[in-house]
């Protein structure tokens, strides 16, 4: 036999030093509609995270210029669609507040009554959405269920079902319908008296708190420096909340009945069972309500309006406590009938930016799972 050959058999090239790059979105089953996150994969494991956004982009800021006062209501409205009420407010708030104008008292505490049930009607979207993306269907169904319930009483004072237009600067579109009180008041014990589902079926479902318990802790720290605000922020043990510590609306006289619900765990449970607790008092708080309208002499409900309204020269800041976080508008005014400038701040666009710091480090199978945690409205990130 001659010499020996040497032989050298390459595998793959350097395939196993190679980082894979994994676009999810900007349409995906997992991103709660066109959120584009742009993923650097090692095997199984996500190294590096970036959400792109834009994808939806409305340009509200923009049009926010374009319209008058009375009518900026119907764009503030629309970027959050699951808290449309919600949204509404912090406009007028912020008009009413230019225009040092004070509203009565019956539409004050309506307000507040219908904040509460929009944050109701939020939550239990998620309540159903988060499990059925764990691979639990029948959640879905029951938070359908008990939705249908406060949208009848909703749509029957508005006439909407998901943009409710009945904020106007200076009150309310008009007083609540005779006999509508009792029938909110049915609704809301009909919801608490099914609310244990959540409880028993998700909360105590072994598969459910596998999937979710230490997966996707988020640090206070994080909260902080990312602006991460609402429950998500809470979950991590950061105790801030608008409707307490600086209240708004009818909330001084409630303090007694709100509850902070915060956990220190921050991960993807923690956020789940907060969200669920800030259900039931959002339930508590809407009774609340109902027992203190029902008291109210008869009143206005909104402040007559000049037909042209003007806001004078100057600035504010107006934020609320909206059921996914810190909802806030920057109006500028120069004194014209539209504003100068409306910067929103929207509580899903900060609260998004944190998966840059949630997800290195998770396996690509957790990102489901931290991803619909994050209790975000695609257009609330967008705007």
């Amino acid at each position: 036999m001659g010499g020996m050959t040497e032989t050298t058999v390459g595998i793959g090239g350097a395939a196993e030093n190679t980082d894979m790059v994994l676009n999810i979105g900007p349409q995906h089953p997992s991103t709660h509609g066109v959120l584009r996150l742009r993923l650097v994969l090692d095997g199984e494991r996500i190294r590096q995270a970036e959400p792109i956004v834009g994808y939806m982009h409305r340009g509200a800021e923009k049009l926010f210029e374009a319209r008058d006062y009375r009518q900026i209501v119907v764009l503030a409205n629309r970027h959050d669609w699951l808290s449309a009420f919600s949204n509404e407010l912090g406009v007028v708030m912020a008009v009413e507040r230019m225009l040092g104008m004070e509203v009565p008292e019956r539409a004050v505490w309506s307000r507040t009554l219908l904040a509460e049930l929009n944050r109701v009607l939020n939550h239990l979207m998620f309540l159903g959405s988060y499990p059925l993306e764990l691979g639990g269907i029948t959640p879905v169904f029951h938070a359908f269920r008990e939705r249908e319930e406060l949208q009848t009483v909703m749509e029957e004072i508005s006439g909407g079902r998901m943009h409710y237009m009945f904020n106007r600067v200076g009150g309310l579109k008009e007083d609540l319908p005779a006999g509508w009180l009792g029938r909110a008041r049915h609704a809301v014990a009909d919801v608490r008296s099914r609310m244990d589902v959540y409880d028993r079926l998700v909360l105590g479902n072994e598969i459910f708190r596998g999937r979710t318990r230490d997966v996707g802790v988020l640090s206070a720290d994080a909260v902080h420096a990312f602006g991460v605000s609402g429950p998500i922020a809470r979950a991590s043990g950061v105790d801030f909340d608008l409707r307490r510590d600086e209240p708004y609306l009818a909330y001084p006289e409630l303090q007694d009945t709100l509850r902070v619900v915060t956990r220190q765990e921050g991960d993807c449970l923690a956020r789940f069972e907060v969200l669920l607790e800030q259900t039931h008092n959002a339930l508590d708080l809407a009774d609340a309500c109902l027992d203190r309208i029902a008291e109210l002499p008869p009143g206005p409900i909104n402040q007559r309006l000049p037909k042209v309204l003007k806001a004078p020269e100057g600035h504010t800041y107006a934020w609320t406590e909206n059921p996914l976080g810190i909802n806030g508008y920057y109006l500028v005014s120069k004194g014209e009938k539209t504003p100068y400038r409306l910067k929103l701040r929207s509580a899903s666009y900060n609260n998004i930016q944190a998966l840059t710091v949630l997800l290195p480090g998770t396996l690509v199978a957790d990102m489901v799972a931290i991803l619909g945690s994050l209790f975000f409205v695609v257009g609330d990130i967008d705007k």
